[in-house]
């Protein structure tokens, strides 16, 4: 005869970990608020008063007579032949910069992530460029170097001209001739270490053993650059090109102190002129309106640029 067992007992399902309740988020979020609010106050207050400023028309030196526009401002901002030129030269400005600066960057980078005595001073030198005051770098060149009587350019030349038996040479006047080169090339000199640091880390974050099978297979250097580490770099460009446009794009320092917008306006970019329409021609509605534009550009521009660190992110994650 069989005896009937009763089946095992089994150890009841675990039970799912509560979800925090909205109060307890709350309270994990409150020390949060202080530097919230602090950034709202500093930050946000200040757009939405210069928003309500641009629907206005408002002339200091005529006090009476402000009135509200709507946006005729913004209307005039993209109309008007100064602010037109003012875009332009920021454009030329700006792309200049940044990719003259992503070459070189990228190719001391390349010499940098070499192995070689003195690497670390080397790295140390070609980044104090960048830890420079912008309105001390402009000063910098503007009289130590463009300076058309004791400048090293001039000096350099008139040293090269009697090497060979010749008098003095020309005495050129660099920031009246080529205003837009002396600031492009002062910018050059400050934003290529930044282009440097962010490919250095790209490249040192390349795989090394895809570096050494390629070895193996006998491909050159060349191959090796062109089909494996330029397009590993890809993001770190981008990302390179996103933050440097983002902010030479603002840049006030180099056109206020080396040509002041000159001559005949060929240096005079965005955030030039609406210092000159808010403290010459004292019109704070077009000034404001203009500042919205750029502010709002910035804004598309940065988008992208956390998309792409977002990205690159998502990439070290799934290593």
């Amino acid at each position: 005869m069989t005896t009937l067992t009763a089946p095992p007992k089994t150890a009841p399902p675990a039970a799912r970990p509560r979800t925090r309740s909205g109060t307890a988020k709350w309270k994990r979020r409150i020390p949060l608020l202080p530097a919230l609010v602090f950034t709202i106050v500093v930050t946000q207050l200040p757009f939405v008063a210069t928003l309500v400023i641009s629907t206005f028309q408002w002339n200091i030196l005529r006090p009476g007579q402000r009135h509200f526009v709507a946006l005729s401002n913004f209307a005039f901002v993209f109309t008007d032949e100064r602010l037109r030129t003012a875009v332009l030269n920021t454009v030329v400005l700006t792309a200049s910069v940044v990719l003259v600066s992503v070459v070189l960057g990228l190719g001391l980078a390349i010499l940098l992530d070499r192995r070689f005595v003195g690497r670390g001073l080397a790295r140390t030198l070609l980044i104090a460029p960048f830890l420079v005051m912008p309105v001390a770098s402009a000063l910098l060149w503007k009289h130590a170097i463009y300076n058309p009587d004791y400048g090293l350019l001039n000096g350099t030349l008139n040293a090269v001209y009697r090497l060979f038996g010749a008098s003095n040479g020309p005495t050129v006047d660099w920031v009246s001739s080529y205003p837009m080169p002396a600031v492009v090339i002062s910018l050059v000199w400050q934003w290529t270490p930044f282009m440097m640091l962010i490919l250095l880390a790209g490249l040192q974050a390349q795989p090394g053993d895809v570096l050494e099978a390629a070895k193996v297979d006998g491909a050159s250097a060349m191959a090796t650059f062109r089909h494996i580490t330029l397009p590993h770099l890809r993001q770190y460009l981008e990302l390179s090109i996103l933050l440097g446009t983002i902010y030479v794009v603002q840049t006030f320092d180099a056109v206020y102190t080396i040509t002041q917008g000159g001559p005949g306006s060929r240096t005079t970019n965005l955030p030039y002129e609406i210092y000159l329409t808010m403290f010459r021609k004292y019109e704070y509605g077009q000034a404001a309106a203009a500042g919205v534009v750029v502010v709002l550009g910035s804004i598309v521009i940065a988008t992208f640029a956390l998309r792409t660190i977002a990205s690159l992110f998502r990439e070290e994650v799934s290593r």
